[in-house]
């Protein structure tokens, strides 16, 4: 682990700091060249974004330009180190935009405490961009400043910690569940952790068909439940009339572990109570609510995900984010609403029920690779993502009135 603490910060300092750079798209070395690019010809667009304000989708950057928003306030699962510390990160996201769908990014960190001031901040420097995705903002102040975000703006603003986690999860778990003979309808499903994600998951789970009387969210003063006075709007959401209190009494016959919690928190005696064929996804990082060795010992009827690369069914917010991005600001989308975000959960699910590529196999040292319990969501690197993914994200962008672009 030393030796990965070194590596780490030596990737981070050489051959120069950070991650990302500005690159130029036009020429720049001649008198005509410089005339063109500033004075006096700049004036041009100028002129015709005063007219027409989506004419800076033609002349500028703003529609392949997204920004990186964070005040540091929920650092990975670090916490709130600052808006400063937060940079690293930020710069890390902006890299995966470029590499994975080539959406520039600057990252921004702001010095920001409450909701009104990271409100105002973005919403003064929102021209710039033709999508917002805010990052590491704790909950439950995240989601309010993504909704006044969303109302003030006329761009995508997108909350990766809740929605892409969900999204990436929610596909993951449809196939699991298919797997495993069961439905989303029908699944009792117990969704531990009720920040950004979890919240986020539980909505996205109704959307696509859960029953509310099914979803279980627990805290870490135990069962979301309609008694409890100590909960904030977005848990009473999801509080239910039930006599269930604890982790534990809530497992017992449930047919999903929905964990966005901490390690170890999944006791093998709770994951022997789970109905037969479950379904574990323990997502917290880096080390999950149960060890996957543990679990299978435990259970050898399972299917189980992790949010670690180490293991099988990873489940990344990078097969999410880069490509609804490039599907909202190929759309010129308004906002990224449920029905892109479901377009994306059906094309990641599909997806992973097609014959992998070669090149998937080679990166990953595999000689074979099919859908099934050990892969049920694709591949970070497989190729074809850009091209399903953004598709269907512009696809439902037009079919619901949010884009500003032609249906392609």
């Amino acid at each position: 682990m030393t030796d990965l603490k070194q590596a780490a910060l030596d990737y981070h300092r050489n051959p120069r700091p950070g991650k990302i750079e500005i690159a130029l798209s036009k020429p720049c070395a001649t008198q005509r060249d410089l005339s063109l690019a500033y004075s006096p010809g700049v004036a041009q667009p100028v002129l015709e974004i005063e007219k027409d304000p989506l004419a800076a989708y033609e002349y500028t950057n703003k529609g392949n330009l997204v920004g990186v928003i964070s005040n540091g306030s929920a650092i990975l699962g670090l916490g709130d180190r600052g808006a400063l510390a937060a940079k690293p990160v930020m710069e890390g996201k902006a890299m995966l935009f470029k590499k994975f769908a080539e959406v520039d990014a600057f990252d921004i960190e702001i010095n920001a405490d409450t909701v009104e001031e990271m409100v105002e901040t973005i919403t003064r420097i929102a021209p710039t961009f033709g999508g917002i995705n805010l990052e590491d903002i704790k909950a439950p102040a995240c989601f309010e400043v993504e909704r006044q975000l969303q109302e003030a703006l006329d761009i995508p603003v997108f909350h990766d910690d809740q929605h892409g986690t969900a999204i990436i999860a929610a596909a993951g778990l449809l196939n699991a569940l298919e797997l495993q003979g069961k439905t989303l309808e029908q699944a009792r499903i117990v969704c531990v952790g009720a920040g950004a994600a979890g919240i986020a998951s539980m909505r996205l789970l109704k959307a696509l068909g859960a029953q509310p009387d099914n979803l279980i969210l627990v805290d870490s003063k135990g069962v979301v439940h309609a008694g409890r006075d100590n909960l904030n709007p977005y848990k009473q959401e999801f509080a239910l009339k039930t006599p269930l209190r604890t982790l534990e009494e809530a497992l017992d016959g449930a047919d999903v572990f929905f964990g966005l919690s901490s390690k170890d928190l999944l006791k093998p005696a709770w994951l022997q109570k789970m109905a037969d064929r479950p379904v574990v996804f323990a997502m917290a990082n880096p080390d999950p609510e149960i060890r996957p060795e543990l679990a299978h010992q435990v259970r050898d009827d399972l299917i189980m995900a992790t949010g670690r690369s180490d293991y099988p069914n990873q489940v990344n917010n990078v097969l999410g984010f880069p490509f609804i991005f490039r599907g909202a600001l190929d759309a010129r989308a308004r906002e990224i609403n449920m029905a892109m975000k479901i377009a994306c959960v059906e094309a990641l699910r599909q997806l992973a029920k097609e014959p992998v590529p070669q090149v998937v196999l080679q990166a990953y040292g595999l000689t074979q690779l099919a859908f099934g319990p050990d892969y049920i969501i694709p591949k970070p690197v497989d190729p074809r993502l850009i091209e399903v993914v953004p598709k269907a994200v512009y696809d439902a962008a037009v079919r619901t009135g949010v884009a500003r672009a032609q249906a392609g």
